[in-house]
């Protein structure tokens, strides 16, 4: 799909996003956990890596149940990471470096100590009380329906106080929000003006597929493809509990919002098929999300032939005026070095950052920090001390950044609060700086390529048919044309030109320089410039 010429690109059209776990980045204060001064103080790092935008994890008021996913106070800071001048101060300084700053909204659920939330549950008829979703339970006192929540049990949860269930999707420490409540509504959308006036540049939006359920709550069907591998939440198909057609209007109405305050930018988390994701887009007139999040190459096997195929239906599902977005981690999923090695991460990197479409990167991951091993006593994640033993643990993901080869890697003066990786010697900051062949030196690389090549940042997309293991594009914008080759296998492979081209120049591969020979090396992957005709 062609790029719109005719009108200016939003700077996240052109840019990269950087997603900063608080936690986990940079501690102040030694008290083993990172916080915004913190970030703050490392952010000449973050601005010379050569992304835009740095996306903050959730720093609300929280009781850390879920690690700051269950939200106390939505227009607040908590003490662990400073306070509201600290943020303010971050937001300044972001800007000052050319960062702009995107904050965690999570609408879907509160935390059960959230003032909003204390009311409702006080009493049958306090005037919060349809803030929250309640049911009386089935005649033989079980719940209300067979929904179970993501982190494994039911999705409801026996209130004795006022001998009702109450929903949540995750723990039973974040009760669901009623968005069907025009009350709710109107509070959230002042959460979002509260931030937006004090400047921030938009939203990433927590499971915002989820905000609303099917009226009248019916039963979930049956997975027909659950057995014991799989986590509780598959037990059953989410078909009522998320995705409803209503979810379009708060989408929409989030957009409208948006969109009063100028270039600022909504990303939605949303795992759906391609049809139902790119409909979170919404359509010229009543537009929705600018950047439904794309999660194809964190869930499909790393396969040429399948992600070829992925990604040309991904971008033929795309509405017109729908601009694409790739991502290969994140603070839920495994790390892209664990899960395919350092030299396919490598190559992994280099398909984020030359396939159309704004990337997301994930703190940690431009170090190539793979397995990390976390003892039994050290385990923080609720989801994996729930269910335990399936993979579904997102601490390996979490731990924190490692700066240089002082004790604690630079991350803080005490212990920090999850274990660093076994190699942070290595992966440190300082210990890649000046290493050009570093995944470090890598990453600086691939992002350098795309603020000089206009075709890599805005360019069309044009996929070349797979050759062995090789998944290979071009990249067209103007005159300018690259070929992507990236070699998924283990073994040589040749690549073909596309006619009537020559090599103008090797640009970047994922091995070491050397000259062109007609093929790729294992693991290798390359961006050449094209010249010629076709």
């Amino acid at each position: 799909m062609p790029h719109n010429a005719s009108h200016p690109t939003p700077w996240w059209e052109n840019g990269a996003v950087y997603q900063i776990y608080p936690r986990s980045f940079q501690d102040s204060n030694g008290d083993g956990v990172g916080d915004l001064a913190g970030i703050e103080s490392r952010l000449d790092y973050v601005a010379t890596l050569g992304v835009d935008a740095i996306w903050l994890s959730p720093i609300f008021p929280s009781p850390m149940a879920d690690f700051g996913y269950d939200v106390a106070d939505y227009c607040d800071v908590d003490p662990l990471f400073g306070d509201l001048a600290a943020f303010d101060s971050l937001l300044a300084a972001a800007h000052a470096s050319g960062l702009r700053v995107i904050l965690d909204f999570v609408p879907n659920h509160s935390s059960d100590q959230h003032p909003w939330f204390v009311e409702s549950r006080s009493s049958r008829d306090n005037s919060k009380r349809d803030w929250y979703i309640w049911r009386d339970a089935r005649p033989d006192g079980s719940p209300p329906n067979n929904w179970t929540s993501d982190f494994g049990g039911s999705s409801w949860e026996w209130d004795a106080g006022t001998e009702q269930y109450y929903l949540h999707a995750f723990l039973k420490e974040q009760p669901d929000l009623n968005w069907h409540n025009l009350d709710v509504r109107a509070a959230m959308m002042d959460v979002l003006r509260f931030w937006l006036e004090r400047g921030v540049d938009g939203f990433r939006i927590d499971v915002l597929w989820h905000i609303i359920k099917a009226q009248g709550l019916p039963d979930n069907p049956p997975n027909p493809d659950y057995g014991p591998h799989l986590g509780e939440r598959d037990k059953v198909l989410q078909t009522n509990s998320t995705d409803q057609p209503e979810t379009h209007d708060i989408s929409a109405a989030f957009r409208a919002l948006a969109d009063e305050y100028g270039e600022r930018v909504l990303i939605g988390e949303i795992f759906l098929p391609n049809d139902r994701l790119c409909a979170y887009y919404g359509t010229p007139h009543r537009p929705e999300i600018h950047l439904p999040f794309n999660f194809a190459l964190l869930e499909n096997a790393w396969d040429a032939r399948g992600l070829a195929r992925i990604i040309a239906d991904y971008e033929a599902a795309l509405p017109p005026g729908g601009w694409p977005n790739w991502v290969i981690g994140s603070h839920d999923a495994p790390r892209i070095a664990a899960r395919l090695g350092e030299a396919q991460a490598r190559v992994a990197a280099m398909l984020l950052l030359t396939l159309r479409g704004t990337p997301t990167l994930y703190q940690g991951d431009e170090l190539g920090i793979g397995e990390v091993t976390i003892s039994q006593d050290r385990l923080r994640d609720p989801r994996e001390l729930r269910e335990p033993g399936l993979g579904l643990g997102r601490d390996r993901s979490r731990t924190p950044m490692p700066w240089d080869g002082s004790p604690h890697a630079g991350f803080s003066k005490v212990e920090p609060w999850l274990p660093l990786s076994d190699d942070w010697v290595k992966r440190s900051v300082a210990a890649q700086q000046g290493d050009t062949g570093s995944m470090l030196a890598h990453y600086r690389k691939l992002l350098a390529l795309r603020r000089e090549y206009p075709a890599l940042a805005i360019g069309d997309y044009l996929g070349v048919a797979v050759q062995d293991d090789v998944l290979a594009f071009e990249r067209r914008h103007g005159k300018e044309r690259l070929l992507i080759a990236l070699n998924l296998g283990d073994h040589e492979c040749p690549i073909s030109l596309p006619p009537g081209t020559s090599i103008a120049d090797i640009l970047h591969s994922t091995l070491s320089p050397r000259p062109f020979g007609g093929g790729l090396r294992r693991d290798e992957g390359l961006i050449l410039l094209l010249e010629g005709t076709s």
